[in-house]
């Protein structure tokens, strides 16, 4: 059975995901034609043609859309070998960085970090909050090892990811004295598009806000919007956990079509990094739960 190497599976899914050789290169710091060259024995060992390079942009062939997924399971099964196999020959990290987003709330949270405590008391603990874009990059740069977000439809091919058990639940909010709140019927679109939104930005990715957005007002995180929207300057949708441990009734639910939601969370890791035995435990444990 052919071997083949991680680095040039993992130079394959870079490649899918960024549309080109050369930005898969500039991403995983190597040339262009070592990551071609990767590619290309991958090829010969699978012997299938994985890229069509009849242009200068070179795009997946029907035998490489098939095998993406199929690679991609492979790294995600490589993640969780290397993160059993440390936390059985030991080797505990000095320190632990978790991102967390606001949307996560878990009424088991207290109970896992009382355990992990008490397993590592002696390991430097760091939480750190962030949202959307911030948590990847945070996750990409290494600052931080372990993130909880909402749940992205897709991630970079270096972020692995797992889906936590528990939802959250967001909602449509005003303050009482904005005229949203008044209102006794159904908002419509149109309604909600007349009043400033107060959304999500980001302060660490570079994601400008998109058009619509323009005239509307944005913080990082939903700590500080749930403090521009109890100020009235605007509409947001936030966590009911927040609203209804920080507003102090300052509030008003809006109704609207598909709200309140209930969104799903994602712990999500760096597959450039092996996390440590504590930072494995803590995932393992989170994603555990029923």
């Amino acid at each position: 059975m052919t071997q083949h190497s991680p680095e040039a599976l993992i130079a394959f899914v870079e490649a899918a995901m960024l549309g080109s050789f050369s930005a898969a290169a500039r991403k995983l710091g190597k040339s262009q034609s070592t990551v071609s060259g990767a590619i290309a024995n991958l090829e010969a060992d699978l012997g299938v043609v994985l890229f069509d390079r009849s242009s200068r942009k070179p795009g997946l062939t029907e035998h490489g859309r098939l095998l993406l997924g199929r690679v991609q399971d492979i790294l995600a099964a490589t993640d969780r070998l290397d993160r059993s196999a440390l936390q059985l020959t030991g080797g505990l990290e000095s320190r632990l960085t978790v991102v967390l987003s606001d949307t996560y709330y878990s009424v088991h949270y207290e109970e896992i970090m009382q355990a992990f405590e008490q397993r590592y008391p002696d390991l430097a603990f760091e939480c750190v909050i962030a949202e959307g874009a911030d948590v990847l990059a945070l996750i990409q740069s290494g600052r931080a090892q372990i993130g909880l977000l909402q749940a992205q439809d897709e991630y970079p091919p270096d972020i692995g990811s797992a889906l936590i058990s528990e939802r959250s639940e967001i909602g449509l909010y005003a303050a009482k004295s904005h005229p949203l709140a008044g209102h006794a019927g159904t908002l419509t679109a149109e309604q909600l598009a007349a009043h400033r939104q107060i959304s999500l930005g980001t302060a660490i990715a570079d994601q400008p806000p998109r058009p619509s957005e323009q005239r509307g007002w944005s913080a990082p995180g939903y700590l500080m919007m749930l403090e521009m929207t109890t100020m009235g300057f605007g509409w947001a949708a936030l966590p009911k956990w927040m609203v209804t441990r920080f507003a102090n009734d300052r509030l008003a639910p809006l109704k609207a079509r598909g709200w309140p939601r209930h969104v799903r969370v994602d712990a999500v890791w760096s597959r450039q990094r092996t996390l440590g035995p504590a930072g494995g435990w803590l995932l393992e444990t989170m994603l555990a739960l029923e």
